[in-house]
């Protein structure tokens, strides 16, 4: 028999790179799927599960054009992308018979119902994923901060970072075959090593609520799973 979930509530923070796949930009559906498929083994273990996506992988392919462009729009177009990843998502979760939310920080009716806090917490509640679209709906903060923010109003147990990588590392692993890696780090000392966990906004935001983040490989099969029942998996940032 399994054991039980050591979180109920969690926070995922997806990049938009991550569903590119093997891509330069866009969205890999197959990658996506998979992606799709580690969320729903931990939802349906009843672990309520809310959704930070990114845009990278939409914003990389018009990035060259927005050289020079003013910040604040850039960031506009940049967090229109995440809502067309969250539209992404959603399809593939009712693919799969998961059903969900998509809730926006830029009024889109059309597309994506406006973020209410008491709504997002009642669907979490319900069992349905609540999928955070447009960041926090202001230019110069980055989906890191988004997710430190909504996971702190949702009042989850852990916010998890999915990556490439399975962890944080003393230095790139791509570049230096020497790299370690840390099972656990404090705040203080990833802020201090600028160990690029998160953004420095996330991380003390994180870090003052005390809001554990953890670091894993979303592309680890079973990598997801295992952390919410407790099991050794990526980097746990704590106080």
């Amino acid at each position: 028999m399994e054991g039980t979930p050591v979180y109920k509530r969690i926070l995922l923070k997806l990049s938009g790179e991550a569903l590119m796949g093997e891509a330069s930009y866009g969205i890999d559906r197959a990658t996506l799927e998979r992606i799709v498929s580690e969320i729903a083994e931990v939802v349906r273990m009843g672990v309520e599960t809310a959704v930070v996506i990114g845009g990278g992988n939409i914003f990389r392919g018009i990035a060259p054009g927005a050289a020079g462009m003013d910040r604040a729009t850039a960031d506009y177009m940049g967090m229109l992308a995440t809502v067309m990843n969250a539209l992404a998502l959603q399809d593939a979760m009712r693919q799969m018979g998961l059903s969900s939310r998509v809730q926006s920080a830029l009024n889109i009716e059309q597309v994506a119902e406006p973020y209410i806090r008491g709504k997002a917490m009642r669907y979490l509640e319900e069992g349905k994923v609540v999928i955070f679209a447009a960041g926090t709906g202001n230019p110069f903060f980055t989906t890191d901060t988004a997710a430190a923010l909504r996971g702190m109003e949702m009042n989850v147990d852990v916010v998890i970072k999915a990556t490439k990588v399975d962890g944080v590392y003393t230095d790139d692993p791509r570049k230096n075959p020497n790299a370690t890696r840390y099972e656990r780090v404090s705040f203080d000392e990833a802020i201090v090593k600028n160990l690029k966990v998160m953004d420095a906004t996330a991380l003390t935001l994180c870090r003052d609520q005390k809001l554990p983040i953890c670091v894993f490989s979303i592309f680890k099969a079973g990598a997801l799973k295992r952390l919410v029942m407790g099991e050794r998996e990526g980097t746990f940032v704590h106080n």
